[in-house]
C-alpha cells in the first residue's frame, strides 16, 4: 500500500503516503504542535478532537458544478439551480489547481471507502488530501473496508481529490460562481473540491452520485434516516439538514440503521454510510444522551468552541455558526444494526422545520397527500446549514434533499412511492 502511485491522479511530488491510516495514525496527525492554521485539532476533555473549518462552516451549494458531456447531458437534471454545466476544460483546469497543490504536501492521506452498504449496489470511493482531519472525517462518515476488502480493494470506483487550500482566480470567466469549486466530471469518475475546508462537501458530493446511479436501477435513494424497533419495523424519517433525522433516529428503545443516507431496494433499507454526521448546537446529556456519548475519542467536533480546561462548550451563545457538528464512527451508538440494514420500511415520517407555522404539528397523509409533500418538500432552511443562511429561510426542497438530487425529482418520488406501495408502508 505504501507503493500506491499518485500521479495517474495528477499528484507527483516528494511526499509520504498514508493510505488507509489508521484512527491513532489521524489522531497523532490532527494534534501535532506543528500544524498551522485550520490543520490544527484540539483535544477536548471529551477524548474527541475538535477542528476548525474556518469561515466554511456549511456546504457552498451555488459552487457545485457537474461537466456536461455525453454521460450526462441526457441524464442529469439540469435545472440550472441545483445541478449546474460546466465544461471539461473547466473541470481540468480546477483539477489542475488541486493537483499542483497537493503535489506540494510534505504528507498526503489516502483513504478508501465504501459508500453502501450492499455489496452488489455499493460504491468503492477513493479520498486523497493533505489535512488529517478531513481523512478522519471519511473514515468516520463512510463505511470502513475490512482488511481482507482492502486487500482486494482493486480501482475506485470514484475518486475526490479534496485541495482545500487552494482556489480558483478564474472563476468568472470560467462561468464558476466564486473561486471556490466543487466539481463533478462522471465520465472520468472523480470530483474536485477547492477554496473550502468543510468536511460534508466529500460526505454530500458521493451522496449526489447514489442519487444518480442507484434510481437508475430502480433503487429509491433517500435523504432520510432509519431504525428498526425489536419487533422488525423499520421506521424511516426524511428531513432536511437540522430537522431531527439525527436525534429522532437515535432512539435508545429502537436500532439504529442510520442517520442521513439510505437505499431501499428489493432486500429492505440500507444505509449508504458509516457513521454519524449529528449537529450538536445546545446538545445536553439529558435530552440527547446517545449523541453525548458518542462524543469520544475518534469523534470528530467541527467548530465548537473548547473552553481552557478542554471541555466543550456546546452553548449556541459561544458558538461561532448556528452548524456545530460532530462526526463519529456508527458503533459509537450503542443500539445500532449490524451491517447497516434491516427489512421494508412500515412506516414513512416527513420532517419539516416550519418555521412560520403553515403546516399542522402532526398529520396522516394518504398516498397522494404524501407524493404532494415528498415533491413539494416544504421546510426551512436552518442557519449554519449553507454559507450565507443565517436565519431560517422559507424552502420547497423535493423528496427533502433537493440540493443532493442529481435525476428529476418525479424519479425520486416514483422510487419511494413504489416500495411503499409495495410494501404497504
Amino acid at each position: 500500500m505504501a507503493n500506491l502511485d499518485l500521479s495517474k491522479y495528477g499528484i507527483v511530488g516528494n511526499f509520504e503516503i498514508l493510505h488507509n491510516p489508521t484512527y491513532e495514525e489521524l489522531f497523532q496527525a490532527e494534534i501535532d504542535p506543528a500544524n498551522e492554521g485550520f490543520e490544527k485539532g484540539v483535544l477536548t476533555s471529551t477524548g474527541a478532537v475538535a477542528v476548525d473549518t474556518g469561515k466554511f462552516t456549511g456546504r457552498s451549494p451555488k459552487d457545485k458544478f457537474i461537466v456536461m458531456d455525453d454521460t450526462t447531458r441526457d441524464t442529469l437534471w439540469w435545472d440550472g439551480t441545483i445541478n449546474r454545466p460546466t465544461t471539461p476544460e473547466v473541470f481540468d483546469h480546477c483539477k489542475d489547481l488541486v493537483t499542483t497543490q497537493l503535489s506540494t504536501a510534505k504528507k498526503l492521506y489516502v483513504v478508501d471507502t465504501f459508500c453502501g452498504t450492499n455489496e452488489d449496489t455499493r460504491m468503492k470511493v477513493r479520498f486523497v488530501m493533505e489535512v488529517a482531519w478531513q481523512a478522519h472525517f471519511v473514515t468516520n462518515m463512510f463505511i470502513r473496508p475490512s482488511h481482507y476488502e482492502l486487500a482486494n480493494y482493486g480501482e475506485p470506483d470514484f475518486v475526490c481529490l479534496n485541495g482545500s487550500k487552494t482556489s480558483n482566480p478564474n472563476w468568472k470567466e470560467q462561468g464558476l460562481n466564486s473561486e471556490v469549486f466543487t466539481l463533478f466530471d462522471l465520465t472520468r469518475k472523480m470530483q474536485v473540491i477547492g477554496g473550502t475546508w468543510y468536511g460534508g462537501e466529500m460526505k454530500k458530493g458521493i451522496f449526489a452520485l447514489m442519487n444518480y446511479y442507484l434510481p437508475l436501477k430502480g433503487i429509491a435513494s433517500m435523504h432520510c434516516s432509519a431504525n428498526v424497533g425489536t419487533e422488525g419495523d423499520v421506521a424511516i424519517f426524511f428531513g432536511l439538514s437540522g430537522t431531527g433525522k439525527t436525534t429522532l433516529s437515535a432512539d435508545p428503545k429502537r436500532y439504529l440503521i442510520g442517520d442521513d443516507e439510505h437505499g431501499w431496494d428489493d432486500h429492505g433499507v440500507f444505509n449508504y454510510e458509516g457513521g454519524c454526521y449529528a449537529k450538536v448546537i445546545d446538545l445536553e446529556k439529558d435530552k440527547e444522551p446517545d449523541i453525548w456519548r458518542a462524543i469520544r475519542r475518534d469523534a470528530l467536533l467541527e467548530n465548537v468552541t473548547v473552553l481552557p480546561d478542554g471541555t466543550p462548550d456546546y452553548s449556541a451563545a459561544a458558538s461561532k455558526t448556528e452548524n456545530t457538528r460532530v462526526s463519529y464512527p456508527i458503533y459509537h451508538i450503542s443500539k445500532i444494526v449490524s451491517p447497516s440494514r434491516a427489512g421494508h420500511a412500515s412506516k414513512i415520517i416527513y420532517l419539516s422545520a416550519d418555521a412560520f407555522g403553515v403546516l399542522p404539528p402532526v398529520s396522516i397523509l394518504d398516498e397522494k397527500s404524501a407524493q404532494y409533500h415528498f415533491l413539494s418538500g416544504f421546510t426551512s432552511k436552518l442557519a449554519g446549514t449553507e454559507r450565507g443562511i443565517t436565519e431560517p429561510v422559507p424552502s420547497f426542497s423535493p423528496a427533502f434533499g433537493e440540493a443532493f438530487l442529481t435525476l428529476h425529482p418525479t424519479m425520486y418520488a416514483k422510487t419511494l412511492i413504489g416500495k411503499a406501495q409495495e410494501h404497504n408502508a
